[in-house]
């Protein structure tokens, strides 16, 4: 279910060094990667497990917990990708047990940057090309020169945003307890959004969502949904949904496995809605009002 930034890297890499790479499919009927599937991939000789948390296209959840007990119960390092999460959920790298965590701070309304943690002894244990005058503390052996002071000021503001919206949900304590509220209240916001625009979605004939529609699951899926239409190229209906000032995208969104997985044509991919806490109901039904209209002027043009 990965994006291909956690997949081509890894790929590149066992061409150099000669390694075995195994893909993990993820399941069709709960649209989550399953932790028998993982199970079954792994071997004595297996060294790091890269999972997805949250996936970019169909949204799911994964669980990405119990993922990362099965890798260590075959003596594999965990690597966890979690850029989709991380703007619609609380990251606990404790919880999780996992040794490496990646998010991208414009995903959660913050500047493009990356965000690597690991386990300090095994970041530790790493040695980077760097130059020889340069530190080999962490992180600066990591972060030759002068840092972008910028990117970290807007990344520490961001991460005060989720703090100050906790605070004014009511939560006084510390700032990782305040932005923890921001999550609960954030949640089931989004939840409620998500859901109202899956039921509209799934009354347009010839559409069909890729991911998880059951309400009792909607808390298995972060808000971003990701629809076909039969007969109708993505692409043209978010052209025109533009036009009508409703801002999505098409495509494989970098979904390469995935869209390969289900059978969609890459060069097409899908039409992606995404969601986040700031959005309303309004703003929902503005949208599946456009895409009804779209949809059945399209339809009409190739009657």
């Amino acid at each position: 279910m990965d994006h291909e930034g956690n997949v081509s890297p890894w790929l590149q890499l066992a061409e150099d060094l000669g390694l075995v790479v195994r893909f993990l499919p993820f399941d069709e009927k709960s649209w989550q990667v399953e932790e028998a599937a993982l199970s079954a991939l792994l071997s004595e000789n297996t060294r790091l497990v890269a999972l997805n948390y949250a996936s970019n296209l169909t949204g799911s959840i994964n669980r990405v917990k119990a993922l990362t007990a099965v890798a260590k119960q075959a003596g594999a390092l965990v690597y966890v990708d979690a850029v989709q999460f991380a703007p619609h959920g609380l990251v606990d790298v404790q919880a999780l047990g996992c040794d490496f965590l990646v998010c991208s701070a414009y995903k959660f309304f913050g500047p493009h940057m990356g965000i690597l943690w690991g386990r300090r002894d095994l970041i530790d244990a790493l040695k980077p090309y760097k130059c020889r005058c340069s530190s080999n503390g962490l992180p600066e052996r990591f972060e030759l020169g002068t840092p972008q002071i910028e990117l970290m000021a807007g990344l520490g503001a961001a991460v005060d945003y989720f703090a100050d919206l906790g605070a004014a949900a009511g939560e006084g304590g510390s700032r990782r307890q305040r932005i923890a509220r921001a999550f609960e209240v954030s949640i089931a916001y989004e939840n409620t959004l998500a859901q109202k625009l899956i039921d509209g979605l799934s009354g347009i004939a010839c559409l069909t969502i890729h991911g998880i529609t059951d309400p009792a699951r909607i808390g298995e899926r972060v808000p971003t949904v990701s629809f076909t239409v039969e007969g109708i190229a993505p692409e043209t209906i978010v052209r025109q949904m533009n036009a009508e000032n409703i801002f999505l995208w098409s495509g494989h969104n970098y979904a390469w496995e995935i869209v390969h997985q289900l059978g969609i044509p890459a060069g097409e991919g899908v039409v992606r809605i995404g969601i986040a806490h700031y959005n309303t109901a309004d703003e929902i039904d503005e949208t599946l009002e456009s895409v009804r209209r779209v949809v059945a002027m399209l339809r009409q043009q190739r009657a």
